[in-house]
């Protein structure tokens, strides 16, 4: 049914729906389309109302809808050329998701079911409605969230990388009802873990509304991490309680919004893992759910001269094209609504790459990262990218600009390769010296991080370190296999990466040896010891505090069961590595020369001088200063490394790894500066162990093999 002519939106500029005095507001881009239609779904969700929208106007349709309110359900049709070769496909039988939607109810019906075929991009005029979730009509969070931002400094930020389902769902303490849900995560059971083990900030696996893959549907497996983006504005519906969700789009929103504000209450930040590279509708031939049936030709990256063909730099079948001024803004508006309504903390940006990208490929100066960085809500919060995508010249580590961060995967593939494949694995086929390049990552980084003008003004915060992430490995996985074992993401093994820089120590999987898993929880210890005691932004992948393990998975997207969710029955071997980590995470809160904010200035000083000691100097197993020929030795293994502020009232550190697979005799720097205490040890298997004697300056200490030790001393 078609309704009487609307008037024109006042505000044609803002898109989405946005309730006003009387009605709402409508605004949706399809600058190729020749006519756009509104549709209001009542009752049943069977009776459509269709509305013809004025436009376009600079390729905005709009309309004055009145009485229209909060939880009305929508979508748009949009009628236009279908010229594939020219990249249009406008098809007035598909029903459109609208791209500002703020709350998406419903089920998208899966391929596998009779009349799917309709979803997809073709001249069929099969209508696809019955087929489709809806859009929602939502007001601005209701309850009274006001606690402050936690704005926890950069150089105190400890970051958590979790799954919003998986993290809860088998937790005890927290109701049936709460578990895997938002709710859930901000429960005080799920809190108390969290400020326990000492993080500063939950960054969380895409909740922006997402949709299977048809692929995964066929193989029974779902899109559990969730990087197929349905809509940038609704949070991703599953993860509310089943209450929320039958209380429509409006509490689903509510929910979410609560969580954040406990969050914040107990001093942890919110940080959004967010996908604008891409999004779920696929190839150019796949499903059409919004954006491409609305102007297919200007959202998506197309080959030049094929306008038919994506450009695909992303892996997945389509890559949003932010060469294109609505693509920025969609994007800008996205995050600035989560930033403000929503109220979250910081993006972790997939694949940030593509949002760089140019005709002429990837810019620091692209407008969606200068809008970005220079916004003035944006550009205060906690911005890092994923520096790489698959396109070319898509490696970018250390080129966006400041403020932003970047996961650092030299960082992660160094760590491995010192510890595992040139440590406990003793390849013996080494391509380059590996201590100096391992003391690069625990110094910050500033071969990636450093240049810019004036010097260092991004300083170490800027290198997200990690070891593990949730692409990959587990830390105990990376210490009990060789190979990944994919087998149950239904593609023979193929998916997943091969370059896992791994070691098994000698049996591939389970074990009972007693040897093999004291050296992989030794191993387990100076992978996540080297991440929390470098210069940088740690970021530690939940569970790997207590070993959880995928059994070998090492591309678990596709597993919403026990692979993935958090087993919280715990050995005795699990509870203390937990409480070794947090140990290591308390010292580093604690002690500001283990998270400088710059740079170290490297001046080689003379350590006898009573005065200060360097805010960094390296040295030999012997005590003596590091010189060319011992960094230069594909042999060095043994490394200390001195850290000072040069302030009385703050502590000075020594780090010492031993990369020997022997123990080692190594004498402590002699000077005149205060005694050492030893304050961790990855060679303990339980902190008890600690003795907190004073060992002074000159002093020789016996390290085990393959360890790693911190001393502190006392202001």
């Amino acid at each position: 049914m078609t309704s009487p002519t609307v008037a024109p939106s006042p505000n044609p500029h803002r898109l989405g729906v946005h309730l006003v005095e009387g009605g709402a507001d409508v605004a949706v881009f399809a600058a190729h389309a020749t006519a756009v239609h509104l549709c209001l779904f009542e009752g049943d969700d069977r009776t459509e109302t269709r509305i013809a929208l004025h436009g376009p106007v600079n390729g905005i349709w709009h309309a004055f809808v009145p009485g229209i309110r909060a939880g009305q359900r929508y979508g748009f049709r949009a009628s236009g050329p279908w010229q594939p070769k020219q990249g249009h496909r406008y098809n007035p039988a598909k029903l459109l998701l609208d791209p500002y939607g703020r709350g998406i109810e419903g089920r998208m019906a899966a391929m596998t079911e009779m009349g799917s075929k309709a979803l997809l991009s073709s001249r069929d005029a099969t209508d696809s409605a019955p087929l489709m979730p809806r859009s929602v009509v939502t007001e601005k969070p209701s309850g009274p969230w006001q606690t402050p931002h936690p704005r926890v400094p950069w150089t105190d930020t400890v970051i958590y990388e979790t799954h919003v389902k998986g993290f809860t769902k088998l937790m005890p303490g927290v109701p049936e009802e709460l578990r895997g849900t938002y709710a859930g995560l901000a429960h005080p059971a799920a809190i108390e873990y969290l400020q326990g083990l000492g993080v500063t900030a939950v960054e969380l696996l895409p909740i922006h509304a997402f949709a299977p893959e048809p692929h995964l549907e066929h193989g029974g497996l779902s899109s559990y991490w969730g990087y197929s983006t349905l809509g940038f504005f609704a949070p991703h519906a599953p993860y509310a309680t089943e209450a929320a969700r039958a209380a429509g789009a409006q509490a689903v929103q509510d929910e979410f919004c609560g969580m954040v504000d406990l969050l914040h209450q107990a001093g942890l930040e919110v940080i959004l893992d967010v996908v604008y590279n891409h999004t779920c509708e696929g190839s150019s031939s796949d499903r059409v759910l919004s954006w491409k049936g609305l102007d297919n030709h200007l959202y998506y990256r197309s080959q030049p001269h094929a306008p038919q063909h994506y450009d695909d730099t992303t892996g997945t079948g389509n890559t949003l094209d932010f060469g294109v001024s609505i693509v920025t803004k969609m994007a800008l508006d996205s995050l600035r609504y989560w930033a403000t309504e929503m109220r979250v903390d910081g993006f972790r940006f997939d694949l940030a790459a593509t949002l760089g990208r140019t005709g002429q490929g990837f810019s620091s100066n692209h407008p969606f990262l200068v809008g970005l960085t220079t916004d003035p809500v944006l550009g205060s919060l906690k911005l890092i990218a994923e520096p790489w995508d698959i396109g070319l010249g898509g490696w970018q580590v250390g080129n966006f600009p400041q403020p932003m961060t970047e996961w650092n995967d030299r960082f992660r593939d160094y760590a491995r390769s010192f510890w595992l494949q040139q440590g406990a694995a003793h390849a013996g086929q080494r391509h380059h010296p590996s201590a100096p390049e391992l003391a690069t990552r625990i110094a910050g980084s500033s071969d990636l991080f450093g240049h810019s003008a004036p010097y260092g003004m991004r300083g170490p915060i800027a290198s997200i370190n990690f070891v593990t992430a949730h692409d990959g490995f587990t830390a105990h996985d990376l210490t009990a296999y060789n190979g990944k074992h994919n087998e149950a993401n239904g593609e023979d093994n193929r998916d997943g990466t091969d370059n896992n820089r791994s070691f098994n120590h000698g049996v591939e999987g389970a074990t009972d040896d007693e040897a093999i898993l004291h050296a992989r929880r030794r191993s387990l210890r100076n992978l996540l010891g080297t991440l929390l005691i470098s210069a940088g932004t740690p970021m530690l992948l939940g569970g790997d505090e207590f070993g959880r393990s995928q059994g070998g998975n090492n591309n678990a997207y596709c597993q919403d069961n026990e692979i993935s969710w958090f087993d919280w029955e715990h050995d005795d071997w699990q509870v203390r590595l937990r409480e070794s980590i947090a140990e290591l995470i308390r010292l580093r809160r604690e002690h500001a020369v283990l998270k400088p904010g710059r740079f170290y200035d490297g001046v080689d000083r003379d350590p006898t001088d009573a005065l200060f000691r360097a805010d960094s100097a390296w040295f030999r197993a012997d005590g003596e200063h590091e010189d060319e020929d011992w960094w230069e030795s594909p042999e060095t293994r043994v490394v200390q490394f001195m850290r000072s502020l040069s302030r009385p009232e703050e502590a000075d550190a020594l780090v010492i790894i031993n990369g020997d697979d022997e123990e080692v005799d190594v004498t402590i720097p002699s000077d005149q500066g205060a005694p050492w205490h030893l304050a961790w040890d990855s060679a303990w298997d339980a902190l008890d162990e600690r003795d907190g004697a004073e060992v002074a300056p000159g002093a020789t200490q016996t390290l085990e093999a393959l360890s790693l030790r911190l001393y502190l001393t006392r202001p």
